[in-house]
């Protein structure tokens, strides 16, 4: 066997000598040029100790002093081709050279003095070796990922070649660490690797004609380049603690030492393909070295430039259409949270709601709030235990195409939610992506916040006027009352007096029309306590009808199955004879009004319908809602509708209209079961 590695150093050598003999008749004179050939010549001096060092010529020890000195000339050609280095002067105020021949230079220093003066002396030399070939792998792997493609194909050669032999070194190395020799039958297969490795060389010393790439630094290089660090330092660590166990275990030692670091090769392997592991490892890395994906700054005047521009009929509209943009959505949907029963849709694009949906809503608005997370409906598929704590059923949101769902707060308070949907390929969120449209939502929250106080403000004004109105309705009361009061005082004396009588029944007449109109008109709409109650709903619907009955068209109670809901039963009576009231006036007398009361296991809904004069889609959409805007002129003060709709929601209901003009109208109205209210 010893003969075998003589003859394999001797040939290497061979053909390491061949090798310099082409580089001098190239008559390549960069700086990167002249690194290889005394790399060369440095390992063509190795190769022949190594050979003589068989034969009992030479100590080991020198040998591996040449071995060192190529482990600081091959990895500085490495950092002069990365940095596009091309003279002498600029290597030594390179500071990757510097750091890399200061720890070259004290390890080296270290290593060989602890040799002399330690009984195991060799096992620190192992060490040197051993940490430094992994550099070397390390420095190879990055300057081949950060070349560009037609530098690769230069640089590819010279990384198979330079690698192949580290690689094999490092193994040589560890393995001499842990057992504190060199392995013989490694130590005779190294030179026939150089042989292999060196058409490799060749290729790459014709490829590379000046020695210089154009080479980036990118994320995912030094993603990759940690883990190969955090490998190496892991099998570092665990061939210390496998030495320390074959120092304490005597003749068990060696036995012990397999047993530990076979599992300990699994558990590197299985760190190193965990996706968590890589994942947080990543992150790590680009938070802390590279500059952001996003330029926030750009982000946010785009963003405002958005707000500022984009045409909606609502600003919810506006913000649900800015975040389906953002995530390359197709269709979307911003839902309020009403309360802690349900979610209210405050605009759709393409994207419906419905008990099934708003049950799972629940689940995430209690997960959102707690972890403020983004919801990515395909990662949550793949890796569930990323959302540790949320249950829901996925198919929900599968079914209805929903990629994403993104929280809304205000403040720390939760608002509600983003849906995105979309049929294209979804791509997954990273956390830079998390963290920009997390900051957007919060920022649209806020926009979406302000509007709403706005709206509130201008409906406080509204009732500040309606208030005044009132006071202006009382003034005209007082007046029909001071009418009425004088023909009462002077009954007695002109009671037979015909043209009294004459102007008493003028007076009455006028009388009745203003205070018909008055009390049309007048509504006490200061804030009541809420009443709770259990209200038998077919009950109040009989006696709804019986009272809207005395006008024309007379209403068809279709269905009215008993239901017992824990409600205010005055309120309900009042928003429901408002409404069968509107239909009745909105219906000719030869026309008709139909009312059907429908409970099953979850709601009780009431449907009212007619064939009167209808409603168009716009009129529903910006006026039928409105407070104070009405279209019976002085007859009416627009906010019965909205007194109706306000009421359902905060039962946690719905008032839902379907209307076609001069075809009717379909008011749905629906109440959940066994809830409760008092909130």
């Amino acid at each position: 066997m010893t003969l075998v590695g003589f003859l394999g150093y001797i040939f290497s050598s061979f053909a390491l000598l061949i090798f310099i003999l082409l580089l001098l008749a190239a008559r390549n004179n960069t700086f990167s040029g002249r690194l290889v050939l005394f790399g060369t010549i440095v390992t063509l001096g190795a190769n022949v100790l190594s050979a003589l060092q068989l034969q009992s010529y030479i100590n080991l020890q020198i040998v591996l002093v040449f071995e060192a000195i190529k482990l600081l000339l091959w990895p500085t050609l490495i950092l002069s081709t990365r940095g596009n280095i091309t003279s002498l002067r600029a290597l030594i105020h390179d500071k990757s050279f510097q750091q890399h021949s200061f720890l070259w230079l004290i390890t080296f220093i270290g290593a060989w003095t602890l040799s002399f003066y330690v009984t195991e002396h060799v096992h620190y030399i192992f060490a040197f070796f051993l940490g430094f070939n992994l550099w070397q792998i390390i420095l190879l792997e990055q300057l081949f990922r950060n070349a560009s493609n037609k530098a690769k194909w230069a640089l590819w050669p010279l990384v198979v070649g330079l690698g192949s032999t580290s690689i094999f070194e490092f193994v040589i190395f560890s393995q001499a660490y842990m057992i504190n020799h060199l392995e013989p039958v490694l130590w005779y297969a190294r030179p026939y690797i150089l042989l292999i490795s060196l058409p490799f060389l060749l290729i790459s010393t014709r490829r590379i004609k000046d020695w210089s790439v154009n080479v980036f630094i990118s994320r995912n290089v030094v993603f990759y380049s940690s883990m190969l660090f955090i490998a190496g330092g892991y099998l570092l660590v665990m061939a210390l603690a496998g030495y320390i166990i074959n120092f304490i275990g005597g003749e068990w030692g060696n036995f012990l030492t397999v047993i530990f670091l076979v599992p300990a090769s699994f558990v590197l392997f299985a760190l190193i393909i965990t996706d968590t592991l890589r994942r947080k490892v990543k992150v790590f890395i680009t938070k802390n070295f590279f500059a952001n994906k996003y330029e926030y700054r750009d982000e946010w005047l785009d963003l405002i430039e958005k707000i500022e521009t984009t045409s909606a009929e609502s600003y919810y509209q506006m913000a649900t259409q800015i975040m389906i943009n953002k995530l390359d959505g197709e269709s979307g949907a911003i839902l309020k949270k009403a309360n802690k029963n349900s979610f209210h849709i405050k605009f759709s694009k393409g994207l419906e709601s419905d008990a099934l949906l708003n049950n799972e809503l629940l689940s995430v608005a209690t997960f959102c709030h707690e972890k403020g997370w983004i919801i990515d409906i395909q990662e949550f598929l793949k890796t569930p235990d990323i959302y540790e704590g949320l249950a829901i059923n996925i198919n929900v949101f599968i079914e209805r195409q929903i990629n994403n769902i993104v929280p809304i707060f205000i403040g720390k308070a939760f608002y509600g939610v983003f849906l995105i949907a979309g049929r294209h390929e979804h791509k997954q969120l990273n956390w830079e992506d998390r963290d920009l449209i997390f900051a957007i939502s919060k920022q649209l929250g806020n926009f979406i916040s302000l509007h709403e106080a706005n709206d509130r403000i201008a409906e406080s004004k509204q009732f500040d006027a309606f208030n005044r109105m009132s006071a202006f309705l009382v003034h005209d009361l007082k007046n029909v009352q001071a009418q009425l009061a004088l023909i009462t005082d002077n009954a007695v004396k002109h009671r037979n007096n015909p043209e009294f009588i004459d102007d008493v029944f003028e007076t009455v007449e006028s009388a009745t029309k203003r205070l018909e109109k008055t009390l049309t008109q007048l509504r006490n709409k200061q804030a009541e306590q809420k009443n709770i109650e259990k209200v038998d709903l077919s009950q109040l619907i009989d006696k709804v009808v019986e009272q809207c009955n005395v006008r024309e068209p007379s209403i068809e109670l279709l269905s009215n199955p008993s239901c017992v809901l824990s409600i205010e039963g005055e309120k309900f009576y009042t928003v429901l004879n408002h409404l069968l009231q509107n239909a009745q006036e909105a219906t000719k007398a030869s026309g008709w009004v139909k009312l059907s009361l429908d409970v099953n296991d979850i709601q009780a809904t009431v449907i009212i319908e007619d064939n009167g004069s209808g409603m168009s889609e716009d009129f529903i959409k910006h006026r039928l809602f409105k407070p104070f805007d009405t279209t019976k002129g002085n007859a009416g003060m627009g906010i019965g509708v909205f007194e109706a709709k306000q009421f359902f929601e905060s039962n946690a209901g719905s008032l839902a209209v379907k209307s076609e003009e001069y075809q009717g109208t379909v008011f749905t109205l629906t109440l959940p079961l066994n809830r409760n209210f008092n909130q």
